[in-house]
């Protein structure tokens, strides 16, 4: 049997934890880490990039099989389950660190973000400010921030009151796409 092929997104839609439990669920993703990009401090700690002064955003990078899952697929989970028409914040997350931004790592990505944002568009009345932005060095967030929402986050408030429901419309409008399905 061969190898699956594997590709990577970054994609930064708020909290980590919280698109990481979203990504974590579709077919064709086999790895989603938490970390930081797009700043100008070397190696950012949690606590420096939550103050908001580092430039950084919180942002999960997806390693992925494109022949089950398109880059366009990630994209328009990417859309779909966070606000894309709020600019450094979503809901109560407030600052730069949790904007709405798509790294892509190459030109192929890229030639895909036009479409997919029109493709949001158009379920919105609100612009889209998300962001495209890099290249940008990836700094793996701290350990504990990994796969956040099968361990801690199950018992975290904040996680409990904002992931539910990410995963509802996930569900909803890629349910075709999820694991197991």
């Amino acid at each position: 049997m061969a190898e699956p092929t594997q590709a990577q997104a970054i994609l930064a839609g708020g909290c980590f934890w919280c698109t990481e439990a979203v990504f974590r669920q579709l077919a064709g993703v086999t790895n989603v880490e938490s970390g930081y990009l797009g700043g100008t401090v070397p190696h950012p700690t949690y606590k420096q990039v939550c103050n908001g002064d580092t430039g950084h955003a919180e942002a999960i990078r997806i390693t992925y099989d494109p022949t089950v899952l398109s880059y366009g697929d990630l994209l328009d989970v990417f859309f779909v389950t966070h606000d894309p028409t709020q600019l450094n914040r979503q809901g109560n997350d407030v600052g730069t660190q949790y904007r709405s931004a798509i790294f892509p790592l190459d030109d192929a990505q890229r030639a895909e973000i036009a479409p997919a944002i029109a493709r949001a568009q158009a379920d919105r009345d609100a612009p889209i400010v998300t962001t495209v932005e890099g290249p940008a060095q990836w700094y793996p967030a701290e350990d504990y921030h990994q796969d956040y929402w099968v361990g801690e986050g199950q018992r975290n408030p904040y996680c409990l009151a904002v992931i539910p429901p990410k995963l509802a419309k996930l569900k909803k409008g890629f349910g075709d796409k999820m694991k197991g399905a």
